[in-house]
């Protein structure tokens, strides 16, 4: 499998990575086992890009993933990020970049991943309440001390990412961007670049539904959070619909599924561009690598973004929706 680099790291990664969130919370229909066996797969197909968080699971999602880290750490470029504050019942209590927390956050992380350093520690929501500098000043101090191989910033805007960089490098930007939310492609993206940051997309599958797996609100869990996110409601459901209806005519004409389609495009957007699909199925990360077989000119990408509306509705409800691009 052909590799790409992390920015200026020299993290050499899988060009499609995991997202394990959903392995521990928001979709509902967690599996451990199968979890843990799709963790292993992966890293026997070459997929050495994991991606976690303290938030998830409350915690639980870096436990899980401790379990296959304490076989195979060597395999594994491992990501994890802070920031998001949970209550000890789950509940969100905001997000915290004040530098003792920083350090706190990242002590209790190496704890529940069983490990001694991270490979790519992010800031996964920008505190507004902090200076960036602040911040990131404290996330370099970890980098000092061995704990933390290199950083990241989540969701953070163009001029904060400016900020950030002024104070300590950073490898990589997490942020949402998809065939059905390009809002990074005018400033953010462009920013990213000028520092030699790569940009790591989650939800690249715009949270499942550009695979066309999800046909109505009743194909998801009673527990699982998409039914509260505004893509998923309603009228922007049918909308919606509609332009997985012409991902997938495509996909078709390609030979590919939609879900090939959509990582494909991402793909093909730069060398610096590492998308990370989440799946808790071993079967399902085998059909996301078919994606860089899909053969798509240069006609084929300018119809895909010329022609394709971005989704209707936010892309979260409103209470999260303000913490977006800090």
């Amino acid at each position: 499998m052909h590799r790409r680099t992390l920015g200026t790291s020299g993290l050499d990664v899988s060009p499609l990575g995991l997202g394990c969130m959903g392995m521990s919370e928001f979709y509902g229909d967690r599996d451990e086992a199968r979890s843990l066996a799709t963790l292993r797969h992966a890293l026997d197909v070459g997929v050495n890009f994991w991606d976690t968080a303290d938030m998830y699971g409350s915690g639980d999602n870096e436990r899980l993933l401790a379990k296959v880290l304490a076989e195979r750490r060597d395999e594994v470029v491992l990501a994890t990020k802070f920031g998001v504050v949970r209550g000890d019942d789950g509940s969100f209590r905001g997000v915290n970049g004040r530098p003792d927390y920083v350090h706190a956050a990242c002590d209790a992380s190496l704890a529940r991943l069983g490990v001694d350093h991270i490979d790519l520690y992010y800031q996964h929501r920008v505190d507004p309440e902090v200076p960036i500098e602040d911040t990131v000043g404290a996330m370099a101090e970890l980098v000092a001390a061995g704990k933390v191989r290199f950083l990241g910033l989540s969701e953070a805007a163009a001029g904060t990412i400016e900020r950030a960089v002024a104070v300590h490098p950073m490898a990589a930007l997490q942020t949402e961007y998809s065939l059905w939310t390009r809002h990074i492609e005018s400033e953010i993206l462009p920013a990213a670049r000028r520092h030699g940051i790569a940009v790591v997309p989650y939800s690249p599958l715009g949270r499942g539904f550009l695979t066309g797996a999800i046909t109505s609100a009743d194909d998801l869990a009673e527990d699982d959070w998409r039914r509260g996110n505004p893509r998923f409601q309603g009228e922007n459901f049918d909308k919606n619909l509609d332009l997985v209806a012409r991902v997938r005519a495509m996909a078709d004409a390609k030979g590919a599924t939609s879900a090939q389609l959509a990582l494909a495009w991402l793909l093909l957007q730069g060398l610096d561009i590492v998308p990370i699909p989440g799946t808790t199925k071993a079967h399902r990360l085998d059909e996301n690598l078919g994606a860089a077989e899909v053969a798509l000119s240069a006609d084929d990408l300018a119809e895909l973004s010329r022609d394709l509306p971005e989704a209707a509705g936010a892309r979260y409800p409103e209470a999260n929706q303000a913490l977006l691009n800090g």
